[in-house]
């Protein structure tokens, strides 16, 4: 069975440990969910982006957190 996971950078780039810790997902849209139920606490506590991963398969990304940014 697949993970989807998040990997949460600065604008450069470089990898930030969440101010939210994210579990493993079994679905894309469970994860996606988390996302957007969590992102403003996530981008308060340093995340400027995201990228999400099906396993170790990069799926879309680096996408910004910012207010501007969120759908």
């Amino acid at each position: 069975m697949a993970a989807w996971t998040w990997r949460f950078e600065k604008a450069d780039g470089t990898e930030v440990q969440p101010a939210v810790r994210p579990e493993e997902f079994t679905t894309q849209g469970d994860a996606e969910t988390w996302l957007g139920e969590h992102w403003k606490e996530l981008a308060e506590g340093g995340a400027e982006q995201v990228s999400l991963f099906e396993d170790t398969s990069a799926i879309y990304g680096p996408m910004g957190l910012g207010e501007d940014s969120a759908a």
